[in-house]
């Protein structure tokens, strides 16, 4: 057995000890793991590397904890539940639009954090409670929050695995709008309607007027919504004039963040972003862990052996390890699968398009939230809803699963068909 192979598995098994049999925070056991390596591997406790891993992802950490805090203050202000209370005002009578446009406000957190986890605990919760007034049960209302919070995190205009991945091969994250809106907006579709339709045709509009915030809309009318555009503008305007507007996400978020106080409801500013932040902190975590593995594994030599045994198989049993390993190693974590297992696989498939493999890849690892012990997007989802077994979440998401892992291979098989109609 090859030394690397060793290495990898003492890493995996140091890691896995540390979530189950010790319940230590997954950023911890990872870098229990990353230790663990560099001591196996005969290299000692080199802080330096150790430091280096652990900012690895600084300008993520930087994306997610900015854009945490302006999903705080959107939600304070009363903005999603003025957008909610607009959607079930106009889209009532259609049960099936109104399904869809719901899945949009629990995909749109995750899409401007790049974080599952902030779809789950912010749109998520605000959707939880209408989705059960519309009839549909909780372990379907906890599925739908769930795969709403993965499609969301891999979603334009921000999705970290793709990054991730992009930067392991010196890409830059230019160019994945249409792949990522292709990949992920008819499985969002497809996923609401599936585990919502049936129960929302029973639809009764008049308890929903009872129990949902329908005054903030009222209220503060467009300008409770200026945040949301503003950060949506600077963000055009970063494409179009790089020079003039290239401020940078976190800027584009604390932007909209000041813009917010003035818009809404009146919100102790402190108290707020400490909420923020404080919410952010496993995710945070989980990345500084990521960053550590990863430099541990490159360190080692444990890296460039997965590299080089994945560029060795041949195209069957890619895509099958593909299929597997990739959701499998999200239990590390989805960021974690992305690096280690997202570089290696789209070297591997080099004479594809690069962009739309990198999307797709990026995409199958986002299952990881939903692979124990970490499983992000299941736990928070079945909290949100009042489950106290998780497992029924991840039980009734397998179908849907599977369909995105299909339909990601086969967005992989045919990248270059489709490079020619998307570019």
């Amino acid at each position: 057995m090859d030394f690397e192979l060793i290495l990898f598995v003492a890493m995996l098994g140091v890691f896995f000890a540390g979530c189950f049999a010790f319940k230590l925070p997954v950023s911890v056991s990872m870098v229990a793991s990353a230790v663990a390596g560099t001591l196996a591997g005969g290299k000692g406790i080199p802080i330096r590397h150790l430091v280096e891993g652990t900012f690895g992802y600084l300008d993520t950490i930087l994306v997610i904890a900015c854009a945490m805090i302006f999903m705080k203050v959107i939600q304070e202000i009363g903005t999603l539940d003025a957008l909610s209370s607009v959607i079930i005002r106009r889209y009532h009578k259609r049960p099936a639009l109104l399904l869809i446009f719901l899945m949009f406000i629990i995909m749109f957190p995750g899409m401007i954090t790049g974080s599952s986890t902030a779809s789950v605990l912010t749109a998520g919760s605000i959707v939880a409670p209408i989705l059960m007034l519309m009839g549909i049960p909780m372990v379907e209302t906890a599925s739908i929050i769930a795969m709403g919070g993965l499609l969301g995190m891999i979603a334009p205009p921000v999705n970290i695995p793709a990054m991730i991945i992009g930067g392991g091969i010196d890409m830059p994250y230019v160019g994945f709008e249409i792949p990522l809106l292709l990949l992920t907006l008819p499985l969002a579709v497809f996923t609401v309607l599936y585990f919502g339709l049936k129960y929302a045709k029973n639809l009764d509009y008049e308890v929903l007027k009872e129990k949902i915030d329908f005054q903030t809309a009222k209220l503060y009318g467009i300008k409770i919504y200026f945040p949301v555009l503003a950060v949506l503008l600077l963000m055009v305007l970063s494409k179009l004039l790089p020079k003039t507007f290239g401020w940078g996400m976190p800027l584009i978020f604390i932007t909209g963040s000041l813009i917010g106080l003035s818009c809404g409801k009146r919100i102790n500013v402190y108290e707020t972003v400490k909420a923020a932040i404080n919410s952010a902190l496993p995710v945070l975590g989980i990345l500084m862990g990521v960053g550590m593995f990863i430099q541990v594994m490159t360190l080692t030599g444990v890296r460039g052996f997965i590299v080089v045994n994945s560029l060795s198989l041949p195209p069957v049993l890619l895509y099958l390890g593909i299929a597997i390993t990739v959701p499998l190693f999200g239990a590390v974590s989805s960021f974690g699968a992305s690096s280690v297992l997202g570089v290696p696989f789209l070297l591997a498939l080099l004479g594809k398009d690069q962009i739309i493999t990198a999307s797709a890849l990026s995409l199958i690892a986002s299952l990881g939230d939903m692979m124990p012990p970490t499983a992000l997007a299941g736990i928070f989802a079945a909290q949100i809803v009042g489950l106290d077994d998780y497992s029924k979440v991840l039980k009734k998401c397998i179908i849907p699963s599977v369909i995105l892992i299909i339909y990601a291979l086969l967005f992989i098989i045919f990248s270059k068909s489709l490079a020619a109609v998307i570019f």
